[in-house]
């Protein structure tokens, strides 16, 4: 772990704007749920997400930052700073029969285990006050939520997906250790922001010691929901499909800088547009346009947490971390997985924004959530700290990934990291400190990348990426001149082939990876919304909740 003589240092040369240059800084850190990599528009997406912007243009965005391509194992990698697998959650948490289960093996208990520690838990050793809003996913049973991991205050959903107006109460909408109701006016990202900075607001009142929010949004995971006067401004938007979305949004990431000018797009991975049944093109236009509005609302919700922490004087030395847990979900097909009629949302309606929508969000590559493949994993990433970061709206390059945040806040915060805790001998950390990226260096990486979800696996050395389908053979990209995946090498180069699934393999013994041979569940209904749905749930729908 390095000292903080470097974080001094970069203090006194930035020269923080009303602080002391030895201050610890604010942590804040931002996820998204099931969001594409072009979506937001300082990645290339046509949805309005000022406040977002300007982070981005204030701050780094790093364009080759990585999850793992699936809620549990991200937010576990995230959490402990450690391959998802060594926490406990290699692959979904366990909340009962048919709906994610202990696969009886230590790397897939299904909780977060307790030789890892969470960030919260690290932090709140060192004097942060530790802050947490949004979903858990990482434990669903008493002894496992976020209080128990060293949160000091929480509000949110423990369990996974759910209704975004109104979470069933099997979904466990907690206001710390206690059960609480939706009040009518709730909807996920307004309630989970409307928590998150009341905790700011009274650590400020209570103390002057620094503070760690974790502040994790269900949007734009489906079931599509959205307020209306924000569906509003994205109808009709999508009429013309995906492909002038991919190509509008391919070209001005190349504008941009978050692709180079001579990137190549992959093939689309869908029927053409205009191939699809007429009848239902307004029915699958009108879905992304609720996507859009979630998004939408994720971004203002940024801005008003940011609007806080200007208020309260705090913004220049608090780093803001925002990204997103996996790709773009291409989960329910074509169609997104629901009856026409369900074109946005009541209580009880589940639906997504189907497989072409997907394959435009993670433009400009292949695959989708669950895989490994660019598309599944590659997130954008915005970092926003006035005083410490100098070089203001700059793109870093380097390969980065979850399992790098954890050892980042504990280097600002001067924590360390124990080695036994609780009565438990503590793993070590996977990752690295991202402030050399921060200061505009190159990472000192002692080792590969490595991913592993469902028998999807890949390993990422330098500019090279090993990558498999489960049950596939291996394929080989040279990422820095093929980032879309798109000429695989594997053929011509058989001794790097060799070399690099031997690390792999090395890596998945010492963590646990099993060979996948369970067959992951069809379909994402939860249980307690019936499907087919009956007549009197088939009607009209508008893309909000029946108010």
């Amino acid at each position: 772990m390095r000292t903080l003589l470097p974080l001094l240092a970069l203090f006194l040369l930035t020269g923080a704007q009303g602080q002391e240059p030895t201050q610890r800084p604010n942590l804040v850190v931002i996820m998204a749920d099931d969001m594409g990599y072009s979506d937001i528009g300082c990645f290339g997406g046509e949805i309005a997400t000022p406040h977002l912007d300007r982070l981005a243009a204030n701050g780094v965005r790093l364009t080759q930052f990585y999850n793992t391509s699936r809620c549990c194992p991200t937010r576990a990698a995230l959490l402990t700073g450690r391959y998802a697998q060594q926490a406990g959650i290699g692959w979904m948490t366990s909340e009962g029969a048919g709906r994610g289960q202990d696969l009886g093996y230590p790397g897939y208990t299904g909780e977060l285990n307790r030789t890892s520690l969470t960030f919260a838990e690290v932090l709140a050793s060192a004097g942060y006050r530790t802050l947490m809003a949004g979903k858990w996913h990482v434990g669903s049973f008493s002894g496992m939520w976020p209080m128990d991991r060293g949160f000091e205050r929480y509000y949110g959903l423990i369990r996974g997906a759910s209704n975004h107006f109104k979470p069933h109460p099997d979904k466990l909408l907690m206001e710390g250790r206690r059960p609480v109701a939706p009040g009518e006016d709730f909807y996920t990202s307004d309630s989970f922001t409307n928590a998150a900075i009341s905790y700011v607001r009274e650590s400020r009142e209570r103390s002057e010691d620094p503070f760690a929010l974790y502040l994790a949004f269900t949007a734009p995971h489906w079931p599509m929901h959205a307020p209306p006067e924000d569906i509003e401004r994205y109808r009709g938007r999508y009429d013309t499909g995906w492909e002038p979305m991919r190509a509008g949004r391919f070209e001005r990431m190349k504008e941009l800088g978050v692709l180079h000018a001579d990137s190549q797009l992959s093939p689309l991975d869908v029927k053409p547009w205009d191939e699809t049944d007429p009848e239902r093109r307004e029915v699958l236009a009108h879905r992304m346009a609720i996507y859009a509005a979630m998004v939408d609302r994720l971004d203002q919700n940024v801005g008003r947490l940011v609007a806080t922490l200007e208020e309260l004087g705090v913004l220049d030395n608090t780093l803001i971390l925002f990204f997103a847990d996996n790709g773009g979900c291409a989960e329910g097909g074509l169609m997104g997985g629901s009856p026409d009629e369900m074109v946005g949302g009541r209580e009880g309606y589940y639906l997504t924004y189907g497989k072409g929508w997907a394959n435009a969000s993670n433009t400009p590559f292949r695959m989708y959530k669950h895989w490994v493949h660019e598309g599944g994993i590659a997130s954008p990433f915005i970092a926003h700290w006035p005083a410490g970061i100098e070089s203001k709206g700059t793109i870093q390059r380097e390969p980065c990934h979850l399992i790098d945040i954890a050892p980042t806040l504990y280097e600002l915060a001067g924590a360390r990291y124990p080695k036994n805790h609780g009565g438990n001998e503590i793993g070590g950390l996977e990752g690295v400190s991202l402030l050399p990226v921060l200061r505009g260096e190159a990472l000192n990486r002692p080792s590969p990348i490595f991913f592993e979800h469902e028998g999807n696996r890949a390993v990422r050395e330098g500019p090279w990426k090993l990558v498999s389908r489960h049950g596939q053979p291996w394929e080989l990209y040279d990422l820095s001149s093929d980032r879309s995946e798109t000429s695989d090498q594997a053929a011509g180069q058989p001794e790097r082939v060799a070399k690099m699934t031997a690390t792999y393999e090395a890596w998945a013994t010492r963590c646990g990876v099993l060979p996948w041979q369970v067959k992951r569940r069809e379909g994402f209904l939860p249980p307690e919304y019936p499907y087919p749905l009956t007549a009197p749930q088939l009607e009209k729908a508008d893309g909000t909740r029946n108010r």
